[in-house]
């Protein structure tokens, strides 16, 4: 496989790469981020390419701050007190601007784009150096585990895209999707910013995902995130032969490959070792790993939609 020459030395070099119609993988809060031009159609037809992503599956927009984000959507006020969370992992899927400097790639076609302002100095910085918008998928070949470090990356592509180091991912989950129609929100994926914390700030509650609709975001098809491993959920133990990712205790006499999402049942521990955990018992070449029952309030609901997921039939 074809090697790229030596990666950028500085955030600078990166934007200048990106502007130039390049590749680059850059750190968030949540995952590390394939990232391309987003107004550049080769550029963002290149994720596609590099990532084996279906073109049907949109991408997200990010931004280094809310006017940057005003030229791609409109926000009506409900969007806009939800923007509050910004930055963060929030990713909010409104009405495309007529005239927005966005690929159509990026929508894959449809009248809504879906942006964020990512919650990482790096990427911040970066964006703004480019000047534009970055679409950016997880830094991963797709339907793959995502990567929560920049090692993660260069295993994943081999070596061939350049990563800008900001160190592992704070969050370790992807960004909750919200979908803004006239008053009412709805959850299109869930991530790491809890429903709970978002239904307290808008004083209503968020919707279930609309059925029907076709994908209408990142994250909604329903094998994704997985491991080369089969997952068995909700495992109270584990088996001869299998992995285990455990949360709280584990069992005194198991002796297999063995990861624990947060010994101490914290859930934003989970949600932050989730794929780091996944990728190191995937790499003992397992056939299966067992995966202990995990609560669904508040973070847990993004862990076991991951978990879901990245054990549904390939």
């Amino acid at each position: 496989m074809q090697k790229l020459p030596a990666a950028p030395a500085s955030v600078a070099e990166f934007a200048h790469l990106l502007r130039a119609g390049g590749l680059a993988a850059f750190p968030t809060e949540t995952v590390y981020g394939l990232g391309a031009d987003a107004s550049d159609s080769e550029a963002v037809l290149a994720i596609y390419e590099k990532k084996h992503r279906p073109r049907f599956n949109p991408l997200i927009a990010h931004c280094a701050n809310l006017a940057m984000a005003e030229t791609l959507v409109s926000f009506s006020p409900l969007a806009r007190e939800l923007a509050q969370f910004w930055p963060g992992p929030l990713t909010l899927v409104l009405p495309k601007r007529k005239g927005a400097p966005l690929s159509d790639l990026v929508t894959a076609g449809l009248d809504t784009a879906a942006v964020r302002i990512p919650g990482h100095p790096l990427a911040l910085e970066l964006i703004g150096l480019v000047g534009r918008p970055l679409a950016a998928p997880s830094a991963n070949p797709s339907g793959r585990l995502s990567p929560t470090t920049a090692g993660q990356v260069v295993a994943g592509f081999g070596g061939t895209v350049p990563v800008l180091d900001g160190g592992p991912c704070r969050a370790g989950v992807e960004s909750t999707i919200l979908k803004v129609v006239g008053d009412d929100v709805f959850q299109l994926r869930a991530g790491a910013l809890p429903r709970e914390e978002i239904e307290a700030l808008i004083g209503k509650k968020v919707g279930a995902r609309p059925e029907g609709g076709g994908v209408m975001s990142p994250g909604m098809l329903a094998s994704h995130y997985a491991p080369r491993a089969g997952l068995r959920l909700e495992a109270a133990e584990p088996r001869d032969g299998e992995a285990y990712l455990a949360f709280g205790p584990v069992p005194a006499d198991w002796r297999g490959p063995l990861r624990n999402l947060s010994a101490a049942g914290n859930i934003r521990e989970a949600a932050r070792n989730l794929f780091s955990m996944l990728h190191e018992l995937d790499g003992t070449g397992v056939a299966m790993i067992a995966v202990a029952p995990v609560p669904t309030a508040g973070l847990g609901e993004a862990i076991n939609d991951r978990l879901a997921r990245a054990a549904a039939p390939r």
